[in-house]
Parts: structure tokens; C-alpha cells; sequence
């Protein structure tokens, strides 16, 4: 299976290196869908902002909500994260690659991204995930041990995801070669 992970501990590290990689991917001209977060800090707040970037050009989402400098429990604006969903999910046709920044408590739960997820395994598509330790149990069990963990370094990432797409490229070319001998065969009357 397709399916790489990443974990890392300390606050948003893992956002931080799949930004990096996804950099790097865009940069190789790979056709991405999926999220990427950035967090940012606030001098009033004890806990940052979340912005969800959806690719490959969608625009730049907020996903959490200001419940004040003393809140507590959970920020995520469920709301905002499905219609993330659902801008992720019609980008999968032009894709090549999907990249999830975070299997969190939603996709745990069996919401958020875990269909999308599945969708593009179930096209052939790579599929990079950054997962939490508290989230990584729930994962572990989606996947079903068809999960490869990566190493949290950018050039492992990148290195991974290209020959991903490599495998997946000559999958592909192959198949539509047996096509083209089959359709040759049946103009021939073989």
C-alpha cells in the first residue's frame, strides 16, 4: 500500500515538515491535493491559530475558533474542516498525490479526511499522513498494517513520495500499454 506516516513530538513540528515537503513535492511539479496547517502565534493567546492551506491552490482556511485567552477543550471549527473535506475530496481527479496534515481526533472518530483518505488509496494514489502520538493508536487501526512509518526528516519524506510516484507512474504506463496490446489485438481480429 501507499500509505506513509509521520510522527513527531512537540507542537507543531509535524505542520512545519510536511509544509517543507509539500514545498519541495510542488517543486518537482507533482500534482498534490490535501491539507497543510500553519499555526500562528498570538501574543494574547496562550494557544496559536490554525490555518489549513487546501491543495494544490485552494485557499487558505481558518480552522480553529477564538473562544478567548482562557479557554480550554477543543478549538477545531468542525464546520470548516468538512468543507475542507469536500474541496479535498473534488481535487482527487488531478491529483497524483494526497497529503493529510494531521490524522487527528475527527479522522479517530471516523470523520474528516479518513474517506478521502481511503478514495485516493483506492485509486492508486500515494497517500502522506502526519499523525500525533495521542492519535497514532486510532491511525494504526485505520490502516490495518498497510501503513509505512517515515522518518521525520524532509529529505526522507521527499525521497519516499517521489518514488511513490515513480511506482505509481510506471503501474500506470504499464497498464495503458496491455490496454493499447489489447485494443491493437482486437482491431486485428487476434
Amino acid at each position: 500500500m501507499k500509505l506513509g506516516y509521520v510522527t513527531l513530538h512537540g507542537r507543531g513540528r509535524i505542520d512545519r515538515l510536511l509544509s517543507e515537503a509539500v514545498e519541495r513535492l510542488e517543486a518537482h511539479g507533482v500534482a498534490l491535493a490535501g491539507t497543510v496547517q500553519t499555526n500562528i502565534e498570538r501574543d494574547d493567546r496562550p494557544r496559536c491559530d490554525m490555518d489549513l492551506r487546501l491543495l494544490p491552490d485552494g485557499p487558505v482556511v481558518r480552522i480553529s475558533v477564538d473562544r478567548g485567552a482562557e479557554a480550554r477543550g477543543c478549538r477545531l471549527d468542525a464546520g470548516v474542516l468538512e468543507q475542507s473535506v469536500l474541496w479535498v475530496s473534488t481535487t482527487l481527479d488531478k491529483a497524483e498525490m494526497l497529503v493529510v496534515n494531521k490524522f487527528g481526533k475527527q479522522e479517530s472518530e471516523g470523520k474528516g479526511l479518513t474517506r478521502t483518505i481511503a478514495d485516493a488509496l483506492e485509486r492508486g494514489l500515494p497517500v502522506l499522513v502526519g499523525v500525533n502520538g495521542l492519535n497514532l493508536p486510532a491511525f494504526l487501526e485505520f490502516a490495518d498494517g498497510e501503513a509505512q512509518e517515515l522518518m521525520p526528516d524532509v529529505a526522507c519524506i521527499e525521497d519516499w513520495c517521489l518514488s511513490m510516484l515513480t511506482n505509481a507512474r510506471s503501474s500506470s504506463e504499464a497498464q495503458l500499454g496491455a490496454e493499447e496490446t489489447g485494443d491493437q489485438r482486437a482491431v486485428a481480429g487476434l
